[in-house]
């Protein structure tokens, strides 16, 4: 008897050297005895579609989209998911025939890596985000779909703060406060503070008052693999000794991509514990 033809995957960005995703699917498929064949894909920064179109026409079943082509995923899709249009950006896709289906599992990733792997839950919880980017936008239905008390959106440009904070709330279920300041407005104590902006991929420390931080709360930091980062540095000199980086977020968010495809999701914790850098 021949082997089964692998089903074939595969996450696209430019540049693509540094992305776990491969590891991270190769051993879901791996723990659930799944039959794919999931690799790196490479594309010019002008040519999302043409990469996208030689892949389908190759046989290739789904995609994770990396920078910087989450945006242009969005504009490629066919059938955008609630997740997506919220995001107003995309990070999987899903072919089917002439339909490309599109989802962005960011947001629930960040979410079931908070609630379940480092427990953590948000309802009744003061929650600080740092960032009005893209990162920040795909969280927030989940984060308000686990009603907190309050969720607070900061950002340099308050406006955009302010846009965001107006979008999610009338798009949200419940009726959870969210407003969007700037840093100097930042008042009182958060038991969650969620470092969104890019300040930890230079190694850059976001203006904010180490007042905001509760010691018995958490300080999570999107960006991983980068050991303990200004941000997470300054949440440990206040006192907060709870303290993670976004490897877990990025597992969560694969299982949800690998259970759309495949109808099985993996357990992650084989995955977390491989990819996690010490906070040092």
């Amino acid at each position: 008897m021949t082997d089964p033809i692998p089903d074939r995957y595969a996450v696209i960005g430019n540049p693509i050297e540094q992305s776990k995703s491969p590891f991270i699917h190769t051993a879901f498929a791996q723990l659930t005895g799944q039959v794919m064949d999931y690799s790196k894909l490479f594309a010019p920064l002008d040519g999302f579609a043409a990469a996208v179109d030689a892949f389908r026409v190759s046989g290739g079943h789904g995609m994770n989209v990396t920078a910087p082509f989450k945006l242009d995923a969005f504009a490629y899709a066919t059938h955008l998911a609630p997740s997506a249009q919220m995001a107003g950006a995309v990070n999987a896709m899903k072919f089917e025939g002439d339909k490309v289906y599109a989802e962005n599992f960011d947001g629930v990733g960040l979410v079931r890596d908070l609630v379940c792997n480092l427990q953590c839950p948000l309802q009744g919880r003061r929650v600080l985000i740092l960032g009005a980017g893209g990162a920040t936008r795909g969280a927030l239905l989940p984060l308000l779909a686990e009603q907190p008390a309050e969720l607070v959106i900061v950002n340099r440009t308050v406006a955009k703060a302010q846009a965001l904070a107006t979008l999610a709330y009338q798009h949200q279920t419940g009726k959870v406060p969210v407003t969007g300041v700037g840093y100097e407005a930042l008042q009182g104590v958060f038991d969650v503070v969620l470092n969104a902006s890019s300040s930890s991929l230079t190694a850059e420390l976001p203006p904010l008052p180490a007042s905001v931080f509760g010691t018995g709360g958490l300080a999570y930091d999107l960006t991983y693999g980068k050991g303990l980062t200004p941000f997470l540095k300054l949440a440990q000199q206040a006192g907060v000794t709870h303290l993670a980086d976004g490897v877990g977020m990025l597992a969560e968010q694969a299982a949800e991509a690998f259970a759309w495809w495949r109808g099985i999701r993996p357990d992650t914790a084989a995955v977390i514990h491989k990819l996690t850098v010490p906070l040092v």
